[in-house]
């Protein structure tokens, strides 16, 4: 077990650090963009009248990413959302390494192509430092989830913080990962 390599981590290594560093003339390999971790959040505001649905949120990112996620509390109380400090909000994950690159690899073959009327991810959302966050309306997207036990359907925002520094190295290399972009028109 100590010597397997993720598919798409060896895709990367083999096919699209010696693409990458072809395209953008890079000297070294290390100059190459490489992911570095990839953040998923799931806010859940509905949590202030249902405290329940934390629990079954937990259960579901864990059953999604092999991971026991984090229960997040408000920083401050706020009376017109019914919300008290230290009250539980959301949950939130940070995958690296090999459980990063299994996860992505399950998001770009398994669940993206099961999402209803899917024309790609804009490329609005960079950040400017090659970083990507995208959206999830429905966690049932993801074939770990059992869909007669859901209880409510939750979004959630996925992030991808890469070693980039600019967003079109950025949209390269997660391009050449298999991150599905639309058509700029």
């Amino acid at each position: 077990m100590a010597d397997y390599i993720p598919r798409l981590q060896d895709k990367y290594q083999k096919a699209i650090v010696p693409q990458l560093m072809k395209d953008f003339s890079f000297g070294n390999q290390l100059e190459v963009p490489r992911l570095q971790k990839v953040s998923i959040n799931m806010g859940l505001g509905i949590a202030t009248q249902n405290p329940k649905i934390i629990d079954s949120a937990v259960i579901e990112l864990t059953a999604i990413v092999g991971q026991k996620p984090v229960v997040t509390r408000a920083k401050k109380s706020i009376a017109t959302f019914k919300l008290r400090e230290n009250s539980p909000i959301g949950v939130a994950v940070t995958l690296r390494k090999d459980r990063m690159w299994e996860f992505v690899d399950r998001l770009f073959t398994l669940a993206l192509p099961r999402v209803r009327d899917f024309r790609g991810l804009p490329t609005k959302s960079f950040d400017g430092r090659g970083n990507y966050t995208m959206g999830i309306r429905e966690q049932i997207i993801f074939t770990e989830i059992d869909y007669d036990k859901i209880d409510k359907i939750k979004g959630m925002s996925i992030t991808f913080t890469t070693t980039a520094r600019t967003d079109e190295h950025g949209r390269a290399l997660l391009t050449a990962l298999g991150l599905p972009f639309r058509k700029q028109v």
